[in-house]
C-alpha cells in the first residue's frame, strides 16, 4: 500500500497531523461544501473522499445518509481520523493518487467522487494519469468535486498552481461535464493571499467512448 510519505504529495501531512486535525475539524462540513452539495446525486449512495484527511468530510457524508469510502495515504491522519470519526457508514482506505492501487478491479462504481484540496498537490503527469482513473471509478451521472489552492506554498509542501481551466479541459477529455466553477477567498481559515477555485463535473458516458 501507500502508507507514509511514499506518496509525493503526501509530504509535510505527517508532521502536522494534530494541528490538521485541530484545523480541519474547526470548519464545518456543511459551510465549506455548501456550493457543491446541491449539486449531488442525493443519498443513499456511496461516496468516494480521495485524501480524506482527518474525516471531517467522510463524517459529514456519512451523517446524510451516504456510504463512505475515504482513501488517505497518511497513516498518521487516518489512524486519527478513523478513532474521531466511527462510524460503520465509512470504510477507510490506505491508497492514494495518481494510481490508487486499492481501487484496482473495484466491484462498483461511485455516485460522488470527492476531491478536497488534493489536486494540485499532483504534478501535470500525475494529474493526466489520475483524471481517467477518477472517471472510471465514476458510474454515469455520477458527480465529482474538487477544490483547487492557489497562493502561497506552506512550507515543507508539495503543491502546484493547477488552473481551474486546465482541470475542465482534462476532465471533459474523459467525459466529464462541468457543473460548477467558482472562486473563493479563504473564509474559513483566513489566510491572506489564498484563494480556492471550486469545480464540480458530472460524468456523462462510459469510459472509452467517443468524444468531440
Amino acid at each position: 500500500m501507500t502508507d507514509g510519505n511514499a506518496l509525493p504529495g503526501t509530504a509535510g501531512y505527517a508532521a502536522e497531523a494534530e494541528a490538521l486535525v485541530a484545523r480541519y475539524e474547526s470548519i464545518a462540513f456543511s459551510d465549506i461544501h455548501a456550493a457543491i452539495l446541491p449539486l449531488l446525486p442525493a443519498p443513499p449512495g456511496h461516496v468516494l473522499d480521495i485524501g480524506a484527511g482527518t474525516g471531517r468530510d467522510a463524517a459529514g457524508f456519512a451523517a446524510l445518509g451516504y456510504r463512505v469510502t475515504a482513501v488517505e495515504p497518511t497513516a498518521a491522519l487516518r489512524r486519527r481520523a478513523a478513532a474521531l470519526h466511527p462510524s460503520p457508514r465509512i470504510h477507510w482506505l490506505d491508497d492514494g493518487l495518481p494510481d490508487l492501487p486499492a481501487l484496482a478491479g473495484w466491484p462498483e462504481t461511485f455516485d460522488v467522487v470527492m476531491l478536497t484540496a488534493v489536486w494540485m498537490h499532483l504534478d501535470l503527469a500525475e494529474r493526466r494519469h489520475a483524471m481517467p482513473r477518477l472517471a472510471a471509478l465514476m458510474r454515469v451521472g455520477g458527480v465529482l468535486a474538487l477544490s483547487l489552492r492557489h497562493g502561497p506554498v506552506p512550507a515543507g509542501r508539495r503543491m502546484f498552481d493547477v488552473s481551474a481551466s486546465e482541470t475542465i479541459d482534462l476532465a471533459r477529455e474523459h467525459g466529464l461535464r462541468c457543473l460548477l466553477c467558482r472562486t473563493d477567498d479563504d473564509a474559513h481559515l483566513g489566510r491572506r493571499g489564498v484563494t480556492w477555485d471550486r469545480v464540480a463535473f458530472v460524468r456523462e458516458d462510459g469510459p472509452g467512448a467517443s468524444r468531440t
